[in-house]
């Protein structure tokens, strides 16, 4: 095995390599002007001696800190887990660091902790949805560059990716439509999200394709998360409006419309069938699995990283991001 040199200089790197100390760091920096012959002994000897370059060094001589500010609404959310592991692996080549803060749901609260990314010089920023009006975004892009998951806007400096949330709020009710449900309740996201809204508007728009007026006394407010789709499912089953289907606005939700269902001893789906949306990683493992329509959180992560890459003037492919699909499990059935 070869021997490890944690503590190896830039001028250890250079008189090893038979090369200057300006040459090693126009290889490390990935500047141009070295010769193919120069760039591989210098990288043979990096891997050599396991040199890292100082990052505060780094920092002074080209004025970036190689880190990048990463903004999700919650920590705790499989949701936001899955695009930070494609932020993770879009960022794992190039150098940058991501520093991961919660803007907590509220937009105040999310413009402060960006105010405070910005203020410790972060090179860019990824925002995964939140609360910040277009306005704010652009804004923030005007100091710096801004990648943005889950919203559809472009500006200067500014890169956003958005996946239609009508056809998640569609598929997932032509679903249950198709297989003769048509008495389907909703559970809906918070109003204040867009996502939320389009959901709701899918399903809407897929009772109208098959002639049929959506009873606003199957719906029921939650938001997002697991508590609220129990609470809204208990309120269903207590209003006595008859259904044979729930729609809840994403996965969690119907995690939490689950147990509420089995505790009034509801069958799942041989009473009652259910679909999310997101596809989280525990919806293949519910009893039974959860039918859902899949986002794929992981690659709009990736895209996220990488459109923030490329308007940092990086080199980097642009990462496609596949659409939504209708995965169906165990609790849905035909009637």
């Amino acid at each position: 095995m070869q021997a490890m040199h944690p503590a190896s200089t830039i001028l250890e790197v250079a008189r090893k390599a038979g090369v200057s100390p300006s040459t090693v760091s126009r290889v490390v920096n990935g500047s141009a002007g070295v010769s193919e012959r120069k760039r591989l002994a210098v990288e043979a000897t990096i891997r050599e001696l396991n040199f890292r370059p100082n990052p505060s060094a780094r920092s002074l001589k080209t004025g970036t800190t190689m880190s990048v500010g990463v903004v999700v609404q919650d920590l705790e959310s499989p949701f936001f887990t899955r695009m930070l592991r494609g932020i993770e692996e879009g960022l794992a080549d190039s150098g940058n660091v991501p520093i991961i803060v919660s803007g907590l749901w509220n937009a105040s609260e999310e413009a402060a902790r960006i105010r405070l990314l910005v203020e410790r010089r972060i090179d860019g920023l990824i925002v995964l949805a939140g609360h910040l009006t277009d306005e704010q975004l652009i804004e923030f892009a005007r100091i710096q560059p801004v990648a943005v998951a889950g919203r559809d806007l472009s500006g200067p400096n500014l890169s956003a990716k958005w996946v239609d949330q009508d056809e998640a709020g569609y598929l997932a009710t032509a679903h249950l439509l198709a297989h003769g449900h048509r008495r389907i309740a909703f559970i809906a996201g918070p109003q204040s999200q867009t996502d939320a809204l389009q959901r709701h508007a899918g399903y809407c728009r897929a009772h109208r394709e098959y002639g049929i007026e959506p009873n606003p006394a199957l719906c029921a407010q939650g938001d997002f998360l697991e508590t609220s789709g129990l609470l809204a499912m208990n309120r269903l089953l207590d209003a006595g409006a008859p259904f044979t289907a729930v729609f809840a606005a994403n996965d969690q939700m119907a995690y939490g419309a689950r147990v509420a269902l089995y505790r009034r001893g509801v069958r799942v789906p041989d009473d009652i069938s259910l679909v999310g949306v997101d596809d989280m990683p525990a919806s293949a493992f519910m009893t039974p699995a959860l039918t859902t329509v899949r986002q794929p959180l992981h690659e709009i992560g990736r895209h996220a990283a990488t459109a923030l890459l490329r308007l940092l003037g990086r080199d980097v492919p642009q990462v496609e991001v596949p659409g939504l699909q209708l995965i169906v499990r165990e609790t849905t059935r035909r009637l």
